[in-house]
């Protein structure tokens, strides 16, 4: 699950991993076995930045993406996963919105305007998520 945290005028949040300085990213995590995807998305958006949301506010962009897991990370999953399905949600927040990180999973955050944010990602379904930002943000319901 990835979901991009904006504001209305398109600066996105950015987060750096803990285990990988210089790794920037957007809210990620993985479903678990009794939530629906929106409450994952809800669930991670808290535990990552402190941010509270309410399901109407998750946008669901009904996009999946698929990709092979880093070695390093197949541990957090059942033994022999070793694909990711990723589905993509965004979340609008003002401006100035205070963001709590979780300092076991990162280290710092930032807002950048969204050009700058997709070229910071070290993940290419980040990049292309916030590349998409200004026309699925809007059209997607």
């Amino acid at each position: 699950m990835l979901v991009v945290i904006h504001t209305p005028d398109l600066e996105v949040l950015l987060l750096e991993r803990a285990k990988h300085p210089g790794f920037w990213q957007s809210v990620t995590g993985s479903q678990e076995n009794d939530e629906t995807l929106i409450e994952t998305a809800l669930r991670e958006v808290s535990e990552e930045t402190g941010m509270e949301a309410g399901a109407h506010q998750i946008l669901s962009w009904r996009i999946s993406n698929q990709f092979e897991i880093f070695a390093e990370w197949r541990h957090r999953y059942a033994p022999g996963v070793t694909h990711n399905v990723e589905h993509v949600f965004s979340l609008e927040v003002a401006a100035g919105t205070p963001v709590r990180i979780a300092p076991d999973e990162h280290v710092a955050c930032r807002w950048l305007p969204w050009r700058e944010a997709a070229t910071a990602c070290f993940s290419w379904s980040n990049r292309d998520a916030i590349l998409m930002l200004p026309v699925s943000s809007r059209k997607i319901a």
